[in-house]
């Protein structure tokens, strides 16, 4: 079918063609790692992101529980009758939550 005169110009095409299809592959494996590396780096952030939101969830945590305790309507809870239950409950939360909160900022999660 193709002329013997011609041929030659064929096998140069097709080896041009093998080529640009060996390169072809090369830069889709490229790109597929750009990719997975994008991807990685994403991962990362988001999670850096939830650890940000859960350490704060933790330190909310310690007011909310102590609190919800005291709001329940017992009839005896003796620490409310004494004179120093307020400051003492409200100084031990905050404490609680700084140093909650120092731990959390040297464990790089805030």
């Amino acid at each position: 079918m193709i002329p013997k005169d011609i041929r030659p110009y064929f096998r140069d095409i097709y080896d041009h063609v093998k080529r640009l299809d060996q390169s072809r592959g090369g830069m889709r494996e490229m790109l597929t790692a750009a990719m997975s590396i994008n991807l990685i780096l994403i991962t990362v952030n988001q999670n850096e992101g939830i650890q940000r939101l859960a350490g704060w969830g933790a330190i909310l945590a310690i007011p909310t529980m102590v609190f919800s305790l005291f709001g329940m309507n017992f009839r005896y809870m003796p620490e409310l009758d004494w004179r120093y239950g307020y400051p003492v409950t409200l100084g031990l939360v905050v404490l609680s939550c700084v140093w909650l909160y120092r731990r959390l900022k040297r464990a790089g999660w805030l």
